[in-house]
């Protein structure tokens, strides 16, 4: 949202701050803590909702995410409503989408969250046998919808 709106020459009330960082330090830390991490991705092109999707499709599983659960900054969020987006497919450059076994998941959001850049990591979801090759979020009020991955684009690409 931060390199759109500057493209876009779009004012906010508020900054929106670039998500932009360099993660190999946490990826380092995470891979000698957990070596057998399943999947890690990076969520800049097509945003987490693209990135979960490959993932299903590439291992025929299903990915059930909690809506309520991700860890989207309050001004991103207004600004997707503003702009009638939806968050998880806005591109994260700085960010990262890890699958790890779920008896390990809370000791690795752990890990994770003493690095600088994983302040904010969150378990979001969990890999499922139903519904397999698609992506699905459980929303706030208890429905569940399916995220398909986007067809075009929905916003300029950023690198």
């Amino acid at each position: 949202m931060a390199i759109m709106s500057v493209r876009e020459g779009l004012e906010f009330e508020t900054i929106i701050e670039s998500d932009t960082a360099a993660l190999n330090g946490m990826v380092a830390s995470l891979l000698q803590y957990a070596p057998h991490v399943h999947v890690l991705r990076d969520p800049t092109r097509g945003g987490l909702a693209s990135s979960l999707n490959e993932i299903a499709v590439q291992s025929n599983v299903g990915i059930l995410i909690e809506e309520r659960d991700l860890p989207v900054l309050p001004d991103v969020q207004s600004a997707c409503d503003l702009l009638g987006m939806d968050p998880v497919y806005v591109p994260n450059e700085g960010k990262m989408v890890a699958i790890v076994d779920p008896s390990v998941a809370d000791s690795v959001l752990a890990r994770m969250r003493e690095h600088e850049h994983g302040r904010n990591a969150a378990i979001i979801g969990r890999v499922t046998s139903t519904h397999p090759g698609m992506l699905a979020a459980r929303t706030a009020i208890g429905g569940t919808r399916i995220i398909p991955l986007q067809i075009g684009e929905q916003i300029p690409r950023i690198c």
